[in-house]
Formats: structure tokens, C-alpha cells, sequence
């Protein structure tokens, strides 16, 4: 059993499978186009042959020339396989092809029972009209042109259409060997593509452990290739390097810090709470780009575009941390107004989304549901890294306190508008237990912690709500905490736009 499970970890057999469910897919497309299109298609063809049939025999009896029509007729009907009947404007039939056509519209009252009702008008001008019909006698489907000629003479005109399903069920059986070839195939390639890529994901892998250690001393070594795999090898050097040099600067702050602190005892404990809150928020995006980077490790079966977006993730939060470490030390600023926002208009829902993507290595190690309850678009008016920053504050606040409560284990997100007021009221909801009324107020506070461990799953830096707190003073707009029945709710307002 246990060498079953391992086979499925295998980076060969998920690539396998990946490309066997690709080429399955794409052959039950074919054979779903196959059923439901290729049937109106052939209806489509048959009816534009009609057309063209009618104009055909109504040019022969416009034609002053000397034609043999009834020669023409049989040569269009057995060319067609098409039923031909006319009869002249004193309804006596002049020609038939078919005499069970003949006898089938030589009755009307007969006509109306065998076939259903009027049958389904595919197209109707003023010069013809064309059906579809069954006969219940015989059990068959036709397409039935009717139509009065320029000369005053009635035209039918009918085909049958069963031959389509048989057509359908010969293109199917083909696809299904088709597929099994290509699945045969698949095996092959994935042997062989495999083998290449495993090796530089390992070692890119073994890099980001040690990252995640803060140890920056190894470098993934380039290749001349133009890749996706050496341009993350590239994105994790100037990772490197510039958590190297975050670090450094993080150390130079910290002894700055210390010697204020030694000037100023009063700030003792916020100051030592505040150098080591930094270090700890560090953390938490070196475990996501751990995270990632095994992500794609795992996930090499990716197309390139989803490696591509690892690979951009990776970079991006490198760039983040870098800027996070110097908006920390400027949250004074925040606090007292004096930082100027980036505004521009943006979609909040897809920021959201976002910001779940980029926690769910977080979110799948704690078996989390995230439930979206919002529109598809809402645009508002504010700096968008900011209000990242918030929302990102609110769903780890959400991961590291939720609970199971009545065997439920999820956090919600919700967008309430406020039309009158133009706002949007985003709530970040998870479940578990309920914050103490004397908290309520406290949490808001600079490296507030309502439990002093530094377990994240407990206690938190407790810089995060101050963060928020400090950005919606800044824009002047409402945030909270809200304790519900089986959990608690984070919400803060923005400013809507069209």
C-alpha cells in the first residue's frame, strides 16, 4: 500500500496523469461537439441543399428553352437522395420520384396523422417553407420543403436524416482509439521530460529550506537556458539577496532602536516588543515562498503559465518583505497621518482572491474552507498595496484563531454595498471562540497581544490590527470587530467608484 502511495507522489506519474486527464478532456469536448453540433451542422447543409434544389426546379419551368425536366428531376433526386413530388395548379401530380411520397402527400388528412402535428419550421419565407418531420408510420426523420412555384405549380421536396446518428457513433468509436494512442504517447514523453526537470526543482527546492533558515549563503547556479526554471533559479538569487540585505538592515534598526531605547526607559517594552514583532513578520512570507517553492516541486505537471506564476509570486513577495520592513518603521507615520497614499481604482473581489491564492499553502495546512459571498466586481478608490496589507492581516488573523465549531471549520468573506453612502463594508469572518468584551478595544492596539506567547497560532505579533487600524484612520473610514454566535467577524469600509 505504502509503495502505492509513494508511486502517486511520483512527479512521472502525476505528469502522467495530467497529461492522460488533458487528452481525455479534450477528446470528450470532441465527442460532446460531435453529438450536439455536427447534427445541427448537417441539418444546416441539407436544408441549404434544399434551397438550392427548389431554385433549380423552379429556374426549369421558368426556362422558355426545350429541357427534359423529368430527366433533370431523377438525375437531382437520385444525386440527392431526395423525394420529389409536383403538382400543377389544379393539384393533379405531374411528377414523383417516390410513390410512397406521392401517396404520403396525396392524402392531407392522412399526412397530419402520420407525421407530428406540422413537424418543427426549421425556416419559412414567402416562397417556401422547410420542416423538420417524423413519420410514425415508418419511424424515420426527414426534412420537408413545401413551396409554390413561379408558375403556380406545388413543390415537395423531402430527405431523410437518420443517417446522421450512425455518422456520429463511426466519428466516436474513432476518437476513442485516437485517445488511447495518445495516452500511449503521453507515457513516453513524460519519462523523458521529466528526468529534466526534477533535478534543478530539487536543488532550487533545497535553497528555499535554507532561505527559510535565513541562511542566504547558497546560490542556484544559471544555465544559458531561456526557461521558466532558470528564470526562477534567477528570481531566487535576488531573493537572496535582497533578504540578505533586509537582514542587515533589520539588525542595523534594531541597534538604532537600542540605543533610543536606552535614552528613553518609558518606550522599553514597546520598543523591544516592536524589534521583535519585525523579526517575527518575516517569518511568515519566508514560509510562504518555502511554500511555493515546494508547490512547484510537487506540482511540476503545471503548465507553464502556473510556473510562471509561482516563479512571480516568489519575486513578488521578496519585493514586499523588502518594503514591509521600512512601511514597519514608518507606522508612526500611519498612526499620526503623515504618510501619503497611492489612490487609483481597482477591483477589491479580485484583491481578495488574490490574497486567499497567495495563503493557501497556510490555508491547506489547517484544512481551512474559504467561502467567497460577493459580486464578481467591485471597484473602490484607495492604495491597493495597503489595503492588501489589510486584508492579508484580517485572513492570518482568521487562520491562526479559527476553531471548529459544530463541525464547521471555515472563514467567509463578504462585501456588503452601502449604495446610498458609496461604500463597501469588507468582512472577514472565521470561526471559533469569541474575542473577551475587554479585548474588543485592546487588540487595536501597538504589539497588543492578548496571549504574550509567541505561538502565531495563539498569540500573533500583534502589529497587524494596529497596522489596520492606522490605515483606516489615515482614509477616515469605519473598521471593527464584531463577536458572533459561532465565531467573529473583522470588517473595515472603503469608498466605491464606478
Amino acid at each position: 500500500m505504502n509503495k502505492i502511495k509513494n508511486a502517486f507522489k511520483s512527479v512521472r506519474i502525476k505528469l502522467f496523469l495530467t497529461l492522460s486527464l488533458v487528452i481525455l478532456l479534450i477528446i470528450t469536448f470532441l465527442i460532446l461537439v460531435n453529438i450536439f453540433v455536427f447534427g445541427q451542422f448537417y441539418l444546416y447543409s441539407k436544408t441549404k441543399s434544399l434551397k438550392a434544389v427548389y431554385e433549380t426546379i423552379n429556374n426549369y419551368y421558368n426556362d422558355s428553352q426545350s429541357v427534359d425536366i423529368e430527366m433533370e428531376l431523377e438525375k437531382i433526386a437520385i444525386k440527392n437522395n431526395f423525394d420529389i413530388l409536383i403538382k400543377n395548379d389544379q393539384n393533379v401530380n405531374i411528377y414523383t420520384s417516390n410513390k410512397d411520397f406521392f401517396s404520403t402527400l396525396g392524402q392531407m388528412n392522412e399526412m397530419s396523422s402520420r407525421f407530428d402535428n406540422i413537424g418543427e419550421i426549421i425556416e419559412e419565407n414567402n416562397k417556401f417553407t422547410i420542416k423538420r418531420m417524423k413519420d410514425n408510420k415508418n419511424g424515420i426523420s426527414y426534412i420537408l420543403l413545401s413551396a409554390t412555384m413561379d408558375n403556380g405549380y406545388l413543390l415537395y421536396i423531402r430527405i431523410p436524416i437518420n443517417s446522421i446518428q450512425e455518422s456520429v457513433k463511426i466519428s466516436n468509436n474513432f476518437l476513442y482509439l485516437m485517445a488511447g494512442f495518445a495516452i500511449l504517447i503521453a507515457a513516453v514523453i513524460v519519462s523523458y521530460v521529466t528526468r529534466k526537470f526534477t533535478d534543478p526543482i530539487l536543488e532550487l527546492n533545497d535553497i528555499a529550506k535554507k532561505m527559510a533558515n535565513l541562511d542566504f549563503s547558497h546560490r542556484y547556479q544559471l544555465t544559458d537556458a531561456d526557461d521558466e526554471i532558470n528564470n526562477l533559479g534567477k528570481s531566487i538569487n535576488a531573493m537572496s539577496e535582497k533578504l540578505e540585505k533586509t537582514i542587515k538592515q533589520l539588525r542595523n534598526t534594531n541597534t538604532e532602536l537600542e540605543k533610543d531605547i536606552e535614552e528613553k526607559s518609558k518606550l522599553d517594552e514597546m520598543r523591544k516588543s516592536f524589534i521583535s514583532d519585525v523579526s517575527h513578520e518575516l517569518k511568515t512570507p519566508i514560509a510562504l515562498i518555502q511554500g511555493y517553492s515546494e508547490g512547484l516541486l510537487e506540482n511540476v505537471n503545471s503548465d507553464e503559465e502556473s510556473r510562471k506564476f509561482y516563479a512571480e509570486v516568489i519575486l513578488d513577495e521578496t519585493n514586499k518583505m523588502d518594503r514591509l520592513v521600512k512601511q514597519l518603521l514608518e507606522l508612526m507615520k500611519l498612526e499620526y497621518g503623515k504618510r501619503e497614499f497611492n489612490d487609483t481604482k481597482f477591483n477589491i473581489v479580485e484583491l481578495e482572491k488574490e490574497v486567499v491564492r497567495k495563503s493557501k499553502v497556510m490555508l491547506e495546512e489547517k484544512q481551512i474552507e474559504i467561502k467567497f459571498e460577493t459580486e464578481d466586481e467591485i471597484n473602490v478608490l484607495a492604495d491597493d498595496f495597503y489595503i492588501e496589507q489589510v486584508i492579508s492581516n484580517y485572513i492570518t488573523n482568521a487562520i491562526k484563531n479559527i476553531q471548529e465549531i459544530d463541525s464547521q471549520k471555515y472563514i467567509k468573506i463578504q462585501n456588503d454595498i452601502n449604495i446610498e453612502e458609496n461604500k463597501v463594508r469588507i468582512k472577514v469572518f472565521n470561526t471559533g471562540n469569541n474575542i473577551k468584551e475587554e479585548n474588543l478595544d485592546r487588540i487595536w492596539k501597538r504589539f497588543y497581544k492578548v496571549d504574550e506567547s509567541r505561538n502565531r497560532n495563539s498569540g500573533g505579533s500583534g502589529i497587524g490590527l494596529s497596522f489596520v487600524r492606522a490605515v483606516m484612520n489615515n482614509y477616515n473610514n469605519d473598521y471593527g470587530v464584531i463577536n458572533k454566535e459561532n465565531g467573529v467577524e473583522f470588517y473595515f469600509e472603503l469608498p466605491t467608484v464606478e
